[in-house]
């Protein structure tokens, strides 16, 4: 009788929910990416412990039922080692949230020795009151009698830690995350205190698993990109540093598709289709991660992967095969993981690198000479970095160019282009095909076309003031850097502080497949030029060309590129259609210059095929800025 009125107020079922919790819990860790830190390790056993004190309790309720000689030592023991393995929960709760906050040594081990003090005086406290029967016991009949709480008050000490913990050091936790945890500890006293309202014992352990949940939840989830199985660069990040630790080779895979690289956009469903089927068929354990929009990385151990050369080549031609059908713009990069790139944990940078230097629709296979360009692209984006955030418009490590520009009508030189160089410590000059697109990815564009517009204007004061003959020189500008709303008043403030005339300054903007980008730049381009200010259409003829587009936008010259010099050359036919094209603008009142003349035969071409300015290096290479004084001539 007396074990029957002792088991009313206990039913397993709590404790059974939370096993299958924990077992869904370890589930999910399997099936899904978990970022394996050593936070996450501490998740662990905090797991584990849950599940071995929800065992333990039905363990020991189920033993005390089956007691008939009175003789309760083992339910006593077993108590006790229930009180143990929950108390393990909390003081494992208080290491994993000073982990998780990276306290500093003299704030960690403080925490560390006051939740270990309070973990062993209950568990002392507990067991002396077990044996002198101060605290828990059961009478001959099997009835509890009232005595010492020790895992009440054990359990509000490890709380109250735990909550100071967070509102000490609360500046080190997402807003968001600490609310997250209050809310779950909140929840856990709740049903401490209506299971004690009603008696009941049965939700103990479910008290421990609310925190538990959060846990998982706010700080180990990385959810997958359901469309195509993909996951945070972040996880990319632990997985580099989790196998370097351990010594593992991995097999690196990346697929750039620049159309799909911008705001808002996202593959297509057909895509989307192949990028699923790609990431799990080829390669063992494969995991697939999301860099940017159009940019993904396939990951693979070699090690379940033995014959990675053959499945390499099996991927690309399905991929090949693939490409046929949809013609999608691509870089794809391949390799195994480097040493010091791994250390470092930089294979996104490290792969954005490689990206520089290739071509449209090109696969790259790792090589030694990547690396070392790697260090130079390091360096260069640390020095770009540095320019940034001095904002000084005389830096002296940004070099004004210019390449003059020869008039037709007049045969003289009277415009040219500003171009940018950089001189860096270590290499020299840096050309701009190796930080231009750079500058852009990494939102420094702006200020080194301050600086460029600054020294532009700068050196035609001096023209000016010397009595050279000079119409204006052109400053290129990205398309990007004119979203920022600032744009106008920055390059009105520079030219107006270099004291020159606003029409001396032209500005070279290559068209925009953008839409957004489109409306910024038609604004723009309206409100410079009531300034005085000109404006080229750059690069007309490559890739990419809207004429609709163009001919809404104010465009005062197009500038053919060197690309459709080359093409008129080919024969009669191709020479008739770069004419036609360069007759339309002139007839509409557009200026044609064409660039990248170099010899005799492309300047009578094109003085035939609608020309007003002609540039390249029959008539000059790029030359300091100082040097164009050499071609300009006297005003009369």
């Amino acid at each position: 009788m007396g074990a029957q009125i002792f088991f009313d107020n206990y039913s397993p079922a709590g404790d059974l929910v939370v096993a299958a919790c924990c077992f869904m819990i370890f589930v999910l860790l399997a099936t899904s990416y978990v970022n394996k830190t050593k936070v996450f390790a501490i998740y662990l056993n905090i797991v584990g412990f849950l599940l071995a004190a929800a065992l333990s309790n039905v363990f020991y309720h189920n033993l005390y039922t089956r007691i008939t000689d009175g003789n309760y030592v083992a339910v006593y023991i077993l108590r006790v080692f229930f009180h143990a393995i929950l108390f393990s929960n909390l003081l494992l709760y208080v290491v994993y949230i000073v982990e998780l906050q990276r306290l500093e040594r003299d704030k960690r081990i403080p925490i560390i020795l006051i939740a270990a003090t309070i973990y062993l005086t209950v568990i002392v406290v507990d067991i002396v009151t077990t044996i002198n029967g101060a605290g828990f016991r059961l009478d001959a009949s099997g009835v509890k009698v009232s005595g010492m709480n020790i895992f009440l008050c054990g359990y509000v000490a490890f709380v109250v830690l735990i909550v100071s913990i967070i509102i000490i050091f609360r500046k080190r936790l997402y807003k968001r995350v600490m609310t997250g945890f209050y809310g779950t500890i909140a929840i856990s006293f709740w049903v401490l205190y209506m299971q004690g309202v009603h008696g009941q014992s049965s939700f103990t352990v479910a008290s421990f698993l609310f925190p538990t949940i959060a846990m998982l939840y706010l700080i180990h989830s990385n959810p997958y990109d359901i469309e195509i199985g993909a996951i945070s660069v972040r996880a990319l990040e632990d997985m580099v540093q989790y196998n370097y630790k351990r010594g593992r080779e991995l097999i690196l895979m990346s697929l750039y598709l620049p159309d799909f690289d911008m705001e808002g956009k996202t593959f297509p469903k057909e895509v989307q289709e192949v990028i699923r089927r790609f990431s799990s068929e080829f390669f063992k354990e494969a995991v697939l991660f999301r860099i940017s929009n159009g940019h993904i990385i396939l990951v693979a151990k070699t090690s379940l992967n033995a014959n990675y050369g053959e499945r390499i080549t099996n991927i690309l031609e399905a991929f090949y095969a693939e490409y046929e059908k949809y013609r999608y713009d691509y870089k794809i990069v391949m390799g195994t993981s480097i040493e010091e790139i791994s250390r470092k944990n930089e294979y996104v940078s490290f792969i954005r690198s490689i990206h520089q230097s290739m071509k449209m629709n090109q696969v790259h296979f790792v090589e030694e000479k990547d690396e070392t360009a790697f260090k130079e692209y390091e360096y260069i984006l640390a020095e770009l970095a540095d320019i940034y955030a001095k904002k000084d418009l005389e830096d002296e490590r940004v070099l004004a160019y210019c390449q003059p520009v020869y008039h037709l009508k007049t045969g003289k030189y009277d415009t040219a282009e500003a171009l940018m160089r950089l001189k860096l410590p270590k290499l020299g000059i840096v050309y701009p095909d190796k930080f231009i697109s750079l500058a852009e990815d990494n939102g420094f564009i702006h200020v080194l076309t301050e600086i460029i517009l600054h020294k532009t204007c700068r050196e035609i004061k001096r023209l000016l003031e010397a009595g050279y003959e000079l119409n204006r020189i052109s400053v290129n500008i990205s398309a990007l850097e004119m979203r920022d709303e600032a744009f106008v008043s920055d390059v009105s403030r520079i030219i107006r502080d270099s004291a020159i005339p606003e029409e001396k300054i032209a500005m070279e903007i290559t068209e925009s497949r953008s839409d957004q980008d489109f409306m910024v730049l038609k604004r723009i381009i309206e409100q410079l030029k009531q300034k005085g200010i000109l404006f080229y259409l750059d690069d007309f003829g490559t890739g990419y060309s809207n004429m609709e587009r163009i001919l809404e936008l104010p465009f005062d010259i197009i500038k053919f590129d060197r690309s459709l010099v080359i093409a008129s050359d080919a024969n009669e036919r191709s020479e008739k259609m770069v004419g036609s094209l360069a007759g339309m603008f002139a007839e509409l009142q557009y200026s044609v210059l064409y660039e990248g003349v170099e010899t005799e035969g492309d300047e009578m071409r094109c003085a035939h095929m609608s020309a007003n300015y002609l540039q390249g290096y029959k008539y000059s290479r790029p030359v300091p800025i100082s040097e164009l004084r050499h071609f300009f001539s006297m005003a009369e």
